[in-house]
């Protein structure tokens, strides 16, 4: 027979984690919750909490929500996701993963301090598209 062995260290991240256990936390109130993309990249993770009731929504659909409840994932959001919110009324509950959001912050800062006239290029390894690249 074989033995299969699981490392204690396995599992979903601590920021993962985080907004799993926000989601369930409203989901248990009773209140419709959206969520703005799939909260983790796990199927089964995702069908369970739709069963439970979360609504996962992508951008466009962000966008026509008026007076609602939506989770940020922790990958982290760009700035026209709040603007967007605060606009439609929308309430955040913002599971950024802080590491995911330092790093954000970070980057944002260095932009933010390139002279004009310097011939300087940020390179952010990433998934084009993806939430945590595009959440600066």
């Amino acid at each position: 027979m074989v033995n299969i062995e699981i490392d204690e260290g396995s599992g979903f991240c601590f920021g993962v984690t985080t907004a799993i256990r926000k989601a369930e936390e409203e989901l248990a109130k009773g209140n419709t919750l959206y969520c703005l993309g799939d909260i983790v990249h796990n199927g089964q993770e995702c069908e369970r909490l739709k069963k439970m009731g979360l609504i996962t929504i992508n951008h466009e659909e962000f966008a026509q929500l008026h007076d609602a409840k939506v989770l940020l994932r922790a990958h982290g959001e760009p700035p026209e996701t709040y603007a967007t919110a605060r606009t439609n009324n929308i309430e955040i509950i913002d599971a950024t993963c802080p590491v995911v959001l330092r790093l954000q912050k970070r980057i944002k800062q260095e932009y933010d301090n390139v002279p004009v006239n310097q011939d300087t290029q940020i390179v952010i390894y990433g998934k084009n598209g993806h939430a945590e690249v595009l959440g600066w």
